[in-house]
């Protein structure tokens, strides 16, 4: 790793999952904001561009931060029993990191494109990421989202009522930072 590698975590930005719910009895489920408080990242610099990007979550960070919709509000118990059957879904106790790396990252009109490989529960799918940048008076402020199907990588969304609700197979997971005091002189935007 070189002195002017970026080494981000989560007191640099926010990590966030957002769910879905489906079947005849949707209107009875949560939609779900889940973040995931524990991940690094970090950016490798050549000649003032960004060429590799890895980033690692630990699984057993998630946290369930909110529901919107249901029949009720979501409650503390409810969001601990969302919170165990996602982390039985993901196999957290076998496969207890979510990585993503990039090894060919294009520049674009409004950031930079990462195509690299996802790794959920052990299997690796490629993944393009648009990551959008804007450089503001000495801070960067980095955002992007994607959506990613459950079941690409072996996880059952989570279902009840015989099937009648249930999770929407792809969650759409996002990211908003902001770095102070990182610099690359040749970066514009």
């Amino acid at each position: 790793m070189a002195d002017d590698d970026w080494q981000l975590d989560a007191s640099d930005g926010e990590l966030l999952v957002h769910t879905g719910v489906t079947g005849r009895a949707a209107k009875m489920g949560h939609r779900l904001t889940i973040a995931m408080n524990a991940w690094r990242a970090t950016v490798a610099w050549t000649d003032g561009e960004p060429t590799d990007v890895a980033l690692t979550v630990e699984v057993d960070s998630l946290h369930v931060r909110k529901g919107e919709g249901g029949l009720v509000p979501l409650s503390g118990p409810e969001k601990s029993l969302a919170r165990s059957h996602a982390l039985k879904a993901l196999d957290a106790d076998r496969f207890p990191q979510i990585g993503f790396h990039a090894g060919d990252i294009e520049k674009t009109d409004d950031g930079y494109r990462l195509n690299g490989t996802l790794e959920i529960r052990g299997k690796r799918l490629p993944r393009v990421i648009d990551l959008r940048v804007k450089g503001r008076d000495g801070a960067w402020q980095l955002s992007c989202r994607s959506d990613v199907c459950q079941t690409e990588f072996g996880v059952k969304p989570y279902s009840m009522l015989m099937g009648s609700m249930k999770l929407v197979d792809a969650v759409t997971v996002s990211f908003a930072g902001e770095l102070n005091g990182l610099s690359r002189p040749r970066m514009s935007f």
